[in-house]
């Protein structure tokens, strides 16, 4: 196995990692409705994972928080996005970016449930 290294990498990450969201009965429903041009989601993946992992000059615009505090999500949603995360990561990738894109979305999780729901109610996945 190999580790994430190319765009097109990121693209086979983000492609079966939402192709994974969009069929789960617990994520599915809020990513769905939430979404309603999937091709320029995706895109905009793309260019935040590759912005975080390979450092390629590309450059993520965007608030991903401002986009999710409208939802109806609970800790349970974030422990299920990460579940399907490291799933996804784990069926192609092994390696040291493959362990920072790991570490980098917990991270995030951690960050918008602190946002979203105070340090009490944060999932204990959370490091």
């Amino acid at each position: 196995m190999k580790d994430i290294s190319t765009f097109e990498d990121i693209q086979l990450l983000v492609d079966e990692f939402y192709g994974k969201i969009r069929a789960d009965s617990l994520l599915g429903p809020v990513f769905n409705r939430a979404i309603d041009d999937w091709e320029h989601h995706l895109n905009k993946m793309y260019r935040f994972w590759q912005t975080l992992l390979l450092e390629e000059g590309t450059t993520y615009f965007g608030n991903p928080f401002i986009k999710h505090q409208p939802l109806a999500i609970s800790p349970d949603h974030f422990s299920q996005w990460l579940k399907l995360w490291e799933e996804t990561i784990t069926h192609h990738f092994e390696g040291s970016v493959a362990e920072e894109a790991r570490f980098r979305a917990q991270k995030v999780a951690y960050v918008f449930q602190m946002r979203l729901f105070g340090r009490e109610n944060i999932g204990s996945f959370a490091t």
